[in-house]
């Protein structure tokens, strides 16, 4: 599946999503609207029997001031707030009141508004029925789009999946959904932590002592139990390759790398600012999935699996047809440099079977070996030792001509930029630049990210978000528990509608 039909099958599905979620709410109101014109059924004979009851108690019968009480309660609970319930509720009070010829002259036209309160319950009925009806019609139309998307987008990665399905560990088909909810869980504490936090940070000087104590430590409390929470149930809940590919349907990035380099890619940079959860890889795997589903090799023997790309494991004595297999079905192939002799024989086959475009090295820095090694690889000196960065994880980027002419790119922050001639202009640009910085969190991932942009589209391969998606890949905990605040708001309200009509709630 295309990135552009993958990005249509997500809108479709969202589209879905929402108007049967809208279809279902008016659904709900019009089921509430129908059980209101059946409890009003009988409201012509209680307007005469209250009508009556009063008239009684205007001539002496002390008996019906019972029934005009068990009038009111009939009315307040079962008519609409209209003319009815309003003239019923000022008899009865008018008959607390002592005032009982105010009372009759409130009810001398309580049929006529017993009427048109029956009337605008069925139109209302009418009215809802028919809007209903307009939201349930389109999310039944749109849902053969989305099981025929569904289907094309798994049938696109089928014989991926066949390959990576092999690999995949075991697990209990119960483990992912306990440790989603456990997941969602942590998400959820984490932003009401970081909310909190943030709330008295900016206006704890409006608050009271004790109030901005409490949301002060609650709220470092929720974010601390959230960081431990997510810690623990995230590598649990994690998707394996055949999943992910699954889910995406997009031919995916083949990214392999030394065992020994996953404790760096593992750290985690946030700041004073921010505090951030996503380590390198998550973040890297969060810029290259602008071109596709990101898997690797996991390490042999792991008990839990690495955050960021999609892990499978291969056997130990017999994973060099496997990893020949994948970059002939990968889009893209990122190989991370080192020392092992496992990667120089991926860099020569990917050198000997695929095209130049698709592989991309990353080199750390202060490791001035490593250039000796890839010139031996290749019909043109790199030169990498004379332009490497020295950041000990990526240090520069490298991609080929189609004569494998290598490009290498020096990772590092982008010079910055000289502001507009006009002070006006110059202000707003510096508004603009303020406002950016503060709601992003450039780390190394996101130098990184984009100087694989930049790489890639030197050879051709145009993908715009990549940056974007290492910046924000630091603060998806806050977007996810945002979200997931959202979504069970909106679910919370639609079951308690349910509820309602059910007549539990």
């Amino acid at each position: 599946m295309s990135s552009r039909l993958r990005a249509f099958a997500r809108l479709i599905t969202a589209v879905a999503i929402v108007t049967a979620y809208v279809a279902l709410h008016l659904a709900t109101s019009a089921g509430l609207d129908l059980r209101a014109c059946d409890r009003f059924r009988d409201a012509p004979a209680r307007a005469a029997a209250f009508t009556t009851a009063l008239d009684r108690y205007a001539a002496g019968d002390a008996s019906a001031r019972a029934e005009i009480g068990g009038g009111y309660t009939w009315f307040k609970e079962n008519a609409p707030s209209g003319a009815s319930r309003s003239a019923v509720t000022s008899a009865t009070t008018g008959v607390e009141k002592g005032q009982v010829s105010l009372a009759r002259e409130r009810v001398a036209g309580l049929a006529a508004d017993v009427r048109r309160d029956r009337a605008q319950l069925d139109r209302n009925l009418g009215s809802s029925r028919v809007i209903a009806l307009y939201w349930a019609v389109p999310a039944v139309v749109l849902f053969g789009p989305v099981l025929w998307l569904r289907r094309r987008r798994r049938s696109g990665a089928a014989e991926i999946i066949r390959v990576v399905s092999r690999f995949a560990p075991p697990h209990p088909w119960w483990r992912r959904p306990v440790f989603l909810l456990a997941n969602a869980a942590g998400y959820l504490l984490f932003a009401t932590g970081a909310i909190a936090v943030s709330a008295a940070q900016q206006r704890g000087y409006q608050m009271p002592p004790v109030r901005f104590m409490l949301t002060l430590v609650g709220g470092l409390a929720a974010l601390g139990a959230g960081v431990l929470g997510l810690r623990y149930t995230r590598p649990r809940s994690a998707r394996g390759a055949a999943q992910t590919l699954l889910a995406d349907g997009r031919q995916p990035v083949l990214y392999l790398r030394s065992f020994a380099d996953d404790d760096a890619a593992a750290q985690v940079d946030d700041s004073a600012a921010f505090v951030s959860i996503h380590s390198r890889e998550e973040q890297l795997t969060a810029a290259l999935g602008a071109v596709g589903p990101v898997i690797t090799v996991g390490r042999p023997g792991e008990p839990l699996p690495r955050l960021g790309a999609a892990r499978f494991y291969l056997p130990l004595d017999d994973w060099q047809p496997a990893v020949l297999r994948l970059m002939e079905l990968s889009q893209l192939i990122v190989l991370r440099l080192g020392l092992g002799e496992g990667l120089w024989w991926e860099v020569q086959q990917a050198r000997a079977t695929q095209p130049a475009r698709k592989l991309v090295l990353l080199a750390p820095g202060g490791v001035p070996e490593l250039a000796e090694r890839l010139d031996e690889h290749l019909p043109t000196p790199s030169r990498l030792a004379e332009v490497t960065g020295g950041d000990p994880w990526t240090g520069a980027v490298i991609t080929f001509d189609p004569e494998w002419t290598p490009h290498v790119h020096l990772v590092g922050p982008v010079p910055r930029a000289k502001l507009p001639q006009g002070a006006l202009v110059r202000r707003g640009a510096r508004a603009v630049k303020t406002g950016w910085t503060a709601v992003a969190l450039f780390t190394p991932t996101h130098h990184l990210a984009r100087t694989i942009k930049d790489a890639l589209a030197s050879v051709g391969v145009r993908r715009r978000m990549m940056s974007w998606r290492a910046t924000f890949a630091t603060q998806m905990s806050l977007l996810k528990g945002l979200a997931l605040v959202t979504v069970l708001a909106l679910l919370g309200w639609l079951v308690g509608r349910a509820l309602q009509l059910l007549g539990i709630g």
